[in-house]
């Protein structure tokens, strides 16, 4: 078995979604994984924590030793709150949510866009952005992406800023009237 087989093969077991493996310089491998939607967990909680990581690492440790599998350092961590979409069920399941995209081909002169997700009639996906203060939209297929994630939405407090996605990807959206910092 290989390493990337026994640590899907882990993380599955321990009741976790494999999110992203990668092996990085001075022998790091880099783990992250995620709570699987709908299933139930002691906590109660939907959000990685510190002791599912806790839990999956003690875990990678013996089964990377048993197959024979090399590595300095081990990392195990959640996806965060820009978490990175990488398949379509990824894509189903934060629709509704905001996402930056990058697609391969520039849509209107360019790649990079910002909005909240939404899925097409024909199987597709279609982000709604505002340009201005026009609403707008537009359709993709999953194999034209070369990259999304989630946009990381705080709220302090529990106030809301009223903050709507803006077209371009990095571009900083504006604050509501009378809310500072945004």
């Amino acid at each position: 078995m290989g390493w990337r087989e026994a640590i899907t093969a882990t993380a599955v077991g321990l009741g976790y979604e494999l999110v992203d493996v990668e092996r990085a310089q001075r022998g790091l491998l880099r783990v992250t994984i995620d709570r699987i939607p709908g299933r139930v967990y002691a906590d109660g909680g939907d959000s990685i924590t510190v002791e599912d990581c806790e839990a999956v690492t003690r875990q990678l440790q013996y089964a990377l030793e048993v197959e024979g599998l090399d590595y300095a350092r081990l990392e195990v961590s959640s996806p965060g709150l820009d978490r990175p979409l990488r398949s379509e069920a990824d894509l189903q399941r934060y629709c509704g949510e905001l996402v930056a995209v990058t697609l391969k081909v520039p849509f209107e002169g360019r790649k990079a866009w910002q909005g909240r997700l939404g899925s097409a009639a024909d199987g597709g996906w279609t982000l709604v952005f505002k340009e201005g203060k026009t609403e707008q939209e537009f359709g993709f297929k999953f194999d034209e992406l070369r990259e999304a994630r989630l946009v990381p939405v705080v709220d302090f407090k529990g106030r809301k800023s009223g903050v709507e996605p803006v077209g371009p990807a990095g571009a900083a959206p504006a604050a509501a009237p009378g809310i500072e910092g945004g």
